[in-house]
């Protein structure tokens, strides 16, 4: 029996009913047969393994492909999860997903994993790469699957079997003596990985919760092709030169220290100086926009965050204080400011002529992120954010959130990021409305409106089901680091919610009391991973406007130090940040130290600029300037200070 497929350049090809995948791709070129790694059957991704029985829209997924990528990397994990227990027999298997960068596997064995052991586990898994292993699929009913790993004492697969549904589908994969329970897709063999590498080993907790035990994850990336792989670890080693955590402790920006915690960095004198700058920049330019500063506490009592839906939709994400104290006399650290200036708003009655109110803080926040999540400045406990409210009729909805996304296209400009972002349009999960409040036809509405906004900006944005916030959906702007994680850095939310469940009201034209339409948003985001963000973007070399060091002084001697600290002082008075270097070094020396710190102008005094009242000026992006007098010098850097002028080179 004969059926068809719809290819997905429209051309339809007969093909016998329960040819496979593969073999579609295989009649199709012998050349695409040999990159297929995966398909899609009317949208949903498949195994090459997989039968095709109807009519059906047909996709081949090569390397290049999102789901084809997957399979072969979720391949590169098993060939590794294989070659650690050809070597360590006793280690037991967690899980081993591919991620945007690459795959890993998660491993209980008796001792961490050192680096020369690493070196060992790739050249195992090149070997089994070599044997070109023929990959099967197979299923197992849910008792046998559970015997099967009992006998093996792996109790990791135990307890994944065990957690699915009574009907779901127990699957398998075999490549030689190894088999793992997996989902697929795979590949079809061994072979089809040319170049791999393990990159590091580090601790994680089985399931990603802190009460469980730590096991290791091997981390790795893999390619068809080994020149691949050599432009990818290029890359990467570029990635390390520019990584906040590396350049940010270099510079002096910031530290951390075991005995005060886990993501609660210490912001030093120059790493707080450039968020000084940023933050001063933020409030001013949101007061031009017509947004009132507020100040509020930095906790308060668990009834506030009971009428907000906090309590009991986000506790396990804030820090209660004392833990263990009766519910109704707990306090909690805030993890964000909206309920505070609810009641700022709620001060005394609102008349539709009050609309719209903007209220803005530089919120410090709390949230209590898993071990496991922390990352330098970019993921932490303790941060600070651009935070604010905006309350608006229905009528103005649309103005106010174009003018809040038109705020934040202005500050990720002046910081030079708005071409390395992307945007998300973070809607709910209706299939999981325990998360959420409100009711399905508010949300539908509210992300309906929120839809024809984006489209009238015309943003290019990707929808994300369940990435909304528990009150409603959200526009995210991505940000990714040198390691290819993406974050999210600036939000702009439409909330339909907690304007009742504060009783927040205005008067209308009509006399009648309204709800308003809450708009949450920051305009710069939270300023520590703003900070990690521009550390990497511009690896150290931070704009003059933005540099915590605008200029050093460099004399030549002791003989020019008096000269030097003239032209210091001068330069402090007019607002410029700057050092004076007098120690008995050098000049060459002096230069090199000042090029290291990244600083962007170097100002060299000796016998003839103190004898005609000039300086030497040495640019970090321009070089040597030659002299100029010191009044010309100031009115080049001025300009480009005012200007914020990004250069960064």
């Amino acid at each position: 029996m004969s059926i068809k497929v719809t290819l997905k350049d429209g051309y339809v090809r007969e093909i016998e009913k329960g040819t496979t995948v593969y073999e579609v791709a295989k009649e199709i070129s012998g050349r695409l047969g040999k990159e297929a790694m995966a398909g899609t059957i009317d949208g949903e991704v498949v195994d090459l393994r997989t039968p095709i029985t109807k009519d059906s829209e047909l996709s081949i997924l090569r390397f290049e492909d999102e789901g084809g990528r997957d399979a072969f990397r979720h391949t590169s994990a098993h060939v590794l999860a294989q070659a650690v227990k050809r070597l360590y027999p006793n280690a037991k298997l967690a899980i081993g997903p591919a991620i945007d960068r690459g795959f890993y596997y998660d491993f209980d064995v008796e001792k961490p994993f050192k680096p020369e052991e690493l070196e060992i586990i790739e050249k195992e898994m090149e070997k089994i790469i070599s044997e070109k292993l023929d990959i099967e699929y197979y299923q197992l009913p849910r008792e046998e699957a559970i015997d099967f790993y009992k006998e093996q004492e792996e109790i990791y697969k135990v307890e994944l079997i065990e957690g699915l549904p009574e009907d779901a589908v127990i699957s398998f994969y075999k490549q030689g003596e190894f088999t793992d329970l997996c989902a697929g897709p795979h590949l079809l063999s061994t072979g089809g990985i040319k170049g791999i590498k393990l990159l590091n080993a580090t601790g994680a907790y089985w399931r990603g919760d802190e009460k469980n035990k730590i096991l290791q994850r091997i981390y790795g990336v893999s390619f068809p092709k080994k020149s691949q792989l050599e432009e990818h670890l290029a890359m990467l080693e570029e990635a390390k030169k520019r990584d906040h955590n590396k350049i940010g402790r270099e510079l002096e920006l910031f530290t951390t220290v075991d005995v005060i915690g886990q993501g609660l960095p210490l912001l030093m004198p120059k790493g707080a100086k450039v968020v000084q700058i940023l933050q001063r920049f933020v409030e001013d330019e949101e007061e031009r926009r017509g947004y009132k500063l507020t100040k509020t506490p930095f906790m308060a009592k668990s009834d506030l965050y009971k009428i907000s839906g906090h309590w009991n939709l986000y506790r396990d994400g804030m820090f209660v204080i004392p833990e263990g104290e009766e519910e109704d006399d707990a306090l909690a650290l805030r993890p964000m400011t909206c309920p505070f200036q609810f009641y700022i708003y709620k001060a005394k009655q609102r008349s539709y002529r009050d609309l719209p109110i903007r209220l803005a803080e530089t919120s410090t926040l709390f949230r209590n992120e898993s071990s496991g999540e922390m990352h330098g400045l970019i993921r932490v406990r303790q941060f600070t954010i651009s935070e604010g409210h905006l309350m608006v009729t229905p009528e103005q909805l649309e103005e106010e959130f174009k003018g809040v996304v038109n705020l934040v296209d202005y500050m990720m400009n002046t910081i030079g990021i708005a071409e390395d972002v992307s945007y998300r349009f973070s809607k709910w999960d209706p299939n999981n409305k325990s998360k959420y409040v409100g009711d399905p036809d508010q949300w539908e509405t509210t992300q309906d409106t929120m839809r024809e906004i984006l489209n009238h900006l015309e943003l290019d944005y990707v929808e994300a089901e369940g990435e909304a916030a528990f009150y409603g959906p959200k526009l995210d702007i991505q940000f990714k680091n040198v390691h290819g994680k993406e974050d999210t850095i600036i939000t702009v939310q439409i909330d339909f919610s907690l304007a009742d469940r504060f009783d927040m009201t205005y008067i209308d034209k009509d006399g009648e009391k309204k709800r308003p339409i809450i708009i949450h948003r920051t305009s710069i985001g939270c300023y520590e991973r703003t900070l990690a963000m521009l550390i990497e973007k511009y690896a150290g070399k931070f704009p003059t406007w933005l540099a915590p060091v605008q200029v050093k002084v460099l004399p030549i001697s002791d003989r020019f130090k008096d000269y030097a600290g003239d032209v210091v002082t001068n330069l402090q008075r007019s607002g410029f940040r700057v050092e004076l270097d007098d120690r008995a070094e050098k000049i060459g020396y002096k230069i090199r130290e000042a090029q290291l710190e990244k600083v962007p102008y170097m100002l060299i005094v000796g016998e003839k600029e103190v004898e005609d009242g000039l300086v030497a000026v040495r640019s970090r992006s321009e070089g040597d300037l030659g002299q100029m007098t010191l009044e010309d010098y100031k009115a080049k850097i001025t300009k480009e200070v005012q200007d914020k002028t990004l250069n960064y080179q």
